[in-house]
């Protein structure tokens, strides 16, 4: 007898715990945990230099590489240039690029909210109807006279919740969150590519018109050199061959003169429609390498913040988040669900009060065969998940291998530049000389102009040195994250987790 009483109160305790958990829910399916940082210190192979060379002149301030320092929000604006500054912000105030990323933004988080009122909560619904009715007694053998028309009313109301034992419906809601934060870095992201796009375009155009200077100096150049020529063809001191070379050198330097043109016109057309507007209708301004200064302090950030500053290894993260959390659900709906149910309300007459009534239910329904469906669907999820996983290794692969050639670029692009002003000094050292020998009537003035084609040449060549040293630094900035974490309104989304494998026990939390 005791014993049965034990095994009695086993069972109702047991029971209990059963119910217990039930009301309580659980979760199945994957934990997420967050990704772990890369242990390389480095991005190159190679140690990379403290300092760049100097170079005289235009783009050749020295650079300096330093770990402590951070990157602002608005990077571009070490570039010291209020025209490019006016640009950028232009482009990030009327892109649609940027707008349409916000909207999906906006999107994805209303569907967050939606999802979430229509799963966390009770669904109540209200019906009321209205009949005319009219009753024939003599069709039921009844024999008296006709009641008038009257009215049937009918009112109620219904309430639903479906229990979330396993947890499908937070895992639909964790899923959604992941979308919101996804979102979040897509537009951080265009925001990043827009800022970079502006100033990569006004770098190029600065570059473009000082070429396009040059050139119209080295056609004057080479106008003046056809003109004594020709002088000198009259008098009989050349032959007729020297005057065609000189005609066909101007005409190949005329001819280099249309093509730097429309590259101008592409970019300032470009840099229009990143405004948010038509070329005809912007008002593009005029940058110069002059007004351009190069940032003399590069922050380096450390490998292991790379990927919690990357808006796009953020977003790659995010659709990871998102994939574990459809494994969750998709494990979920091989389990029961339970739907709780109830209404009340009352029916009556126009000539008569109506009678309450109410119904109070529960349905059950647990997937017994569907030809294996379910169960693939799971596999599918799975599947999904171990692919956005390689995603987001690539990704992160991607990233150091973008910072890692900006490093190079700028440490070679300032050798370059280095090298590149060495001659251009040679080549105004060679047209001094000249000059003064010119003057004093030691060489003829064909010498004194070839002289200064030199010089105009190798600083032609200088120029697209200076212009990649600036477009060096800005790239660098974009691949080690833009700074957006240092706006005052930076995003508060809580840091997404990582592509971990997925366990094969399933867990309830």
């Amino acid at each position: 007898m005791s014993n049965s009483r034990n095994d009695y109160g086993i069972t109702k305790v047991a029971t209990a715990g059963l119910l217990l958990a039930l009301l309580t829910g659980c979760t199945v399916g994957p934990r997420y945990r967050p990704p772990t940082p890369p242990t390389v210190t480095t991005y190159t192979p190679e140690p990379q230099p403290n300092s760049t060379k100097t170079s005289p002149g235009v783009g050749g301030t020295e650079q300096q590489f330093n770990l402590a320092s951070d990157i602002p929000a608005q990077w571009w604006t070490l570039f010291q240039s209020p025209p490019l500054d006016h640009m950028v912000r232009e482009a990030l105030d009327h892109s649609p690029t940027v707008a349409e990323a916000a909207a999906r933004l906006r999107e994805a988080q209303e569907e967050v909210s939606a999802r979430t009122g229509a799963t966390k909560n009770p669904t109540v619904n209200g019906t009321a109807s209205v009949e005319g009715e009219q009753v024939n007694l003599a069709a039921f053998g009844i024999p008296i006279k006709n009641p008038p028309p009257f009215a049937l009313l009918n009112g109620s109301v219904e309430v639903s919740y479906a229990l979330d034992l396993f947890g499908a419906n937070r895992r639909l809601i964790e899923g959604l969150n992941a979308e919101v934060e996804y979102q979040n870095w897509q537009l951080q992201g265009a925001r990043l590519m827009l800022a970079g796009n502006v100033v990569s375009a006004s770098i190029r155009q600065a570059q473009l018109r000082s070429e396009i200077e040059v050139a119209r100096r080295m056609l004057t150049l080479q106008g003046r050199t056809l003109q004594i020529t020709e002088e000198r063809y009259r008098a009989g001191g050349v032959a007729e061959y020297d005057v065609l070379s000189q005609r066909t050198a101007l005409a190949q330097m005329q001819a280099s003169l249309p093509p730097l043109e429309e590259q101008l016109d592409v970019v300032n057309h470009q840099l229009a429609v990143l405004m948010g507007k038509t070329p005809a209708e912007a008002s593009v301004e005029q940058i110069s390498l002059d007004g351009l200064h190069l940032p003399p302090q590069l922050p380096v950030s450390l490998p292991s913040l790379l990927v919690r500053q990357r808006p796009d290894i953020r977003a790659a993260e995010a659709l990871v988040h998102h994939a574990s959390a459809n494994v969750g659900l998709a494990t979920a709906n091989l389990y029961p669900q339970i739907v709780l149910s109830g209404s009340t309300g009352a029916i009556g007459t126009s000539f008569a009060s109506g009678g309450g009534i109410w119904n109070v239910g529960a349905s059950l329904t647990q997937p017994i065969f569907k030809g294996g469906s379910l169960r693939a669907e799971k596999r599918n999820a799975i599947a999904a998940y171990e692919e956005t996983g390689s995603a987001y290794q690539q990704t992160v692969l991607q990233a150091f291998r973008e910072v890692a050639d900006a490093l190079r670029a700028i440490d070679h692009d300032a050798q370059a530049l280095h090298d590149r002003s060495e001659a251009a000094d040679q080549a105004d050292g060679a047209y001094h000389i000249a000059s003064h020998r010119y003057a004093a009537g030691g060489i003829s003035q064909l010498s004194l102009l070839d002289a200064q084609r030199q010089q105009l040449q190798t600083a032609l060549d200088r120029i697209a040195y200076q212009a990649a040293r600036y477009s060096d630094s800005a790239t660098l900035f974009q691949a080690l994250g833009g700074g957006w974490w240092n706006e005052k309104q930076a995003s508060t989304v809580t840091n997404p987790s990582n592509a971990s494998h997925v366990p094969e026990a399933e867990i309830c939390q």
